[in-house]
């Protein structure tokens, strides 16, 4: 595992971008000095609030009895639908998420009252004594009778390129397969918590742990039916996202500020672990199917694929999930003839939303096991069946009809077959497994390719407000959010890359809405990419001005001017970047300014199911190793071998701990995170008890990572590239390593599937799969030779 400790620029001074400086919080983070959400000071009086949530998954509210509740000493109020002002849906972007219910359960776990009291054990008891009495109705839990009853949140769609089913019907060999994909819990260290002040003003001031402030702003102004300018939401930093708080960070947002609305005093809402498991919304398990035509070198020639998203009650955001899972579904992969349906799936669970992949995970997987399928089918190595499937010159347009413009993968399956020394040792695991009767051993190469940009257009926009100092300090505001992710060093670098400045000089602050208006939210890997750009346009509109006054003041050519090293150089001398902007300040020149980005040249046309929906793609490679117990089904990653594509690096260390921290978390969700509701609905795998992340010693033992030498073709900050959600698809290499060695059972013939997570239950049973093939085609074998 490579480390960083280099707190400074190694390279040149005042050039900062492509140097390891450490992330601004890790200090602060490591001694327990940096503020969360939840850390901060409680004012006089202030009050506490807690839900009251549904014990059922699908009925009719029969009553309400809340005495008991308002016995508990401390309980201020208890607020219900009849309290919301305003609208009591907060969808964001269609309707159908339901802040408070008064009457229609549609999950185990939905918020029906809120309890307001003087403390937070006050409030969560007195949430826990207030008794309702339902009509239970059958709820939908099961997703193949969601499809078969084509009861969806939103309509279906699909894209198609040439006859999938006639190239299928024709191809000289045809398999198809299914995969029942699970969920993830974000398993944020921060759950969700919010605390709403009222202003003197009359407006109301929010802080919160949201990936998205601009929405809670919306949404706490249409919930309290008041104009925007009425909310104004400060967001310093997250103890982690993962896309759990891009939208459902709002409902409990505008519940303390519906409470603070009512009382007039600041209300603090914060969820127990067990409750935030309970009532927000996971990674979307999928259920998918494919059919596939290839030739008998094993190129593809047609897929029928369906995608089949687990959305739970309402649409959040699972239009736009299913909808980049279908982007996804051919992942690294050229085919010439597709046809790729999604549905969004409703069900009687929590509403389920964006999580780090935003469903390109849950498509990728299914290119990932019809390559291993096809493989195994004709007796090949699956990485011979990657290279051959590339996309390449030629074959370059997706079934949306995007082409792909950059083929670095060969290129990087090249090198990571000769580093990562594939071929030996495919060979020695063979070696070993014939002779090795309960541990098995499995390699997998996968790539990985992944659009960047978010799909609904006009997110695609960031904004920056930044100031200097006459002392030459600057101050940053932008309009992304920091959840531990280094956005907020990586703005520093570009900024002072812009000015030839110190990093020691910038200031990156908390994100507000009253500092930069209309934010997007933080996902879809695009915020250094947005808000990097908006920095670096407000930077070089000040940096122009200073060249104009320079060059007049000073008589000198503007051309022959530059920054350098924190001075400003010119034909005739130079001057500190400190006493220049004293200068300018007494010389009457603005020292502030806002920046702007919109990504360029994209855009989808729904009707056509074509365009460009993605700026650019990132791209990677993951080479595991696994070991499998097949009396027990254990299973353990020895070693993984990374490269991955980052462009042209602005924080080097940062990328790679993003590389590192992604892969752990989807070979979590492929291994050992394994979600579980009961018949009831309601989920019993609710607690770090009956949930398990990977901890340090799931870690590789081995575990290498690579930056690969490129640089971004598109027009992005210092040519660099997106790296939060790409690498968490790595983790894909661990489950095809498993199926690698489940495959050596069959002497590399059949592999049979293993629906993710592959937990040791998981495996056994797919141990079994390979076991009774193997008794099958003995049987079948000596019946063929008895009857010759």
């Amino acid at each position: 595992m490579r480390h960083f400790k280099t707190d400074k620029p190694t390279g040149q001074k005042g050039n900062a971008i492509g140097q390891s400086f450490i992330h601004e919080s890790a200090i602060k983070q490591v001694i327990g000095k940096a503020v969360y959400v939840d850390d901060k000071a409680e004012e006089v009086n202030s009050l506490h609030a807690y839900p009251v949530v549904s014990t059922i998954a699908h009925g009719n509210i029969v009553s309400i009895d809340t005495t008991s509740a308002f016995a508990v000493q401390g309980v201020v109020d208890i607020f219900s639908t009849k309290d919301i002002p305003g609208t009591n849906d907060i969808g964001p972007v269609f309707s159908g998420d339901i802040l408070l219910t008064d009457e229609l359960i549609e999950y185990h776990g939905q918020p029906i009252l809120l309890v307001v009291a003087t403390s937070y054990k006050a409030a969560r008891i007195a949430a826990r004594k207030v008794v309702i009495e339902y009509q239970t109705l059958e709820p939908m839990l099961d997703i193949k009778q969601a499809i078969k009853e084509q009861h969806w949140v939103r309509p279906p769609h699909a894209l198609n390129r040439g006859d999938a089913k006639q190239a299928i019907d024709n191809a000289q060999h045809k398999i198809s397969g299914d995969l029942d994909i699970g969920g993830q819990e974000h398993f944020y260290l921060e759950g969700q918590v919010s605390i709403a002040t009222p202003t003197e003003e009359g407006g109301m001031f929010i802080q919160c742990s949201s990936q998205h402030p601009s929405e809670v702003q919306h949404l706490v102004a249409k919930v309290l039916k008041q104009p925007f300018n009425y909310v104004t939401v400060e967001m310093r930093r997250m103890g982690g996202g993962f896309g759990g708080k891009e939208t459902q960070a709002a409902p409990w947002t505008c519940l303390a500020a519906l409470a603070a609305f009512h009382t007039g005093k600041t209300v603090k809402i914060r969820l127990a672990r067990s409750d935030d498991f309970k009532s927000t919304g996971k990674r979307h398990p999928f259920y998918n199917t494919y059919q596939v035509g290839f030739d008998q070198q094993g190129l593809i020639e047609g897929v029928d694929i369906n995608i089949n998203g687990y959305c739970g009650y309402s649409p959040d955001l699972s239009d736009a999930i299913v909808d980049r899972a279908l982007f996804h579904a051919d992942n690294a992969y050229y085919y010439p003839n597709a046809h790729i349906n999604g549905n969004r799936c409703k069900t009687n669970t929590v509403s389920h939303t964006a999580f780090r992949g935003f469903g390109g995970p849950q498509g990728m997987i299914m290119a990932e096991q019809l390559v291993d399928d096809i493989a195994y089918y004709l007796k090949k190595d699956p990485l011979e069946i990657r290279k051959l499937n590339l996309y390449k010159p030629g074959r370059d347009l997706t079934p949306y009809k995007q082409k792909v413009e950059q083929f670095i993968l060969k290129d990087m399956i090249a090198q990571m077959e000769e580093e990562g020394d594939y071929w030996a040792r495919k060979e020695a695991i063979a070696a070993f497994n014939k002779t090795s009767p309960i541990i098995k051993k499995g390699l997998s190469l996968t790539p990985v390719k992944f659009g960047i940009s978010f799909t609904v257009q006009h997110l695609n926009q960031a904004g920056a407000l930044l100031v200097i100092y006459s002392d030459g300090s600057v101050h940053v505001n932008h309009g992304g959010t920091e959840m531990g992710q280094g956005l907020n060093t990586k703005i520093a670098q570009i900024v002072a890359q812009a000015f030839s400045i110190d990093m020691a000089h910038i200031l990156v602050n908390a994100t507000r809405t009253d500092k930069v208006p209309n934010t997007s939210p933080t996902a879809a890997s695009s915020g250094t990419d947005l808000n990097g750009m908006a920095a670096l346009n407000a930077a070089n509109t000040i940096k122009q001005r200073l060249f104009e006054f320079a060059a007049q003041h000073f008589d000198v050519s503007l051309e022959q001017m530059q920054l350098s090293d924190n001075q400003l150089v010119h034909e005739k001398g130079q001057i500190s970047f400190a006493e220049l902007i004293n200068l300018a300040y007494l010389n009457r020149i603005s020292l502030s300014t806002t920046g702007y980005y919109a990504t360029p040249e994209i855009y989808y046309d729904r009707e056509k199911a074509e365009g460009h929906p993605f700026f650019y793609y990132a791209y990677g490679l993951a080479l595991s190793e696994v070991e499998i117990d097949i009396l027990t089904g254990e299973n353990t990653v020895t070693r993984t071998d990374i490269l991955h594509d980052v462009g042209s690096p602005i924080n080097p260390a940062l990328d790679i701990g993003q590389i590192e921290g992604a892969f752990i978390q989807g070979m979590g969700w492929l291994t050992t995170e394994d979600l579980s509701w009961n018949e009831q609905g309601a989920l019993a795998s609710n607690a770090p008890a009956t949930y398990k992340i990977p901890a340090i010693g799931d870690t590789p033992a081995v575990f290498n990572v690579k930056l690969y030498n490129s640089q971004n073709p598109a027009t992005t900050v210092f040519k660099s590239k997106a790296v939060g959600e790409p690498p968490f698809m790595l983790g894909i290499s661990v489950w095809s390593a498993i199926r690698n060695a489940l495959a050596s059972i069959t002497d590399y013939q059949y592999a049979p599937s293993l629906n993710p997570p592959a937990t040791p239950e998981a495996v056994l049973e797919a141990v079994q799969a390979a076991q009774q093939w193997n008794k099958t085609t003995m049987q079948t074998t000596t019946k063929e030779t008895s009857h010759a």
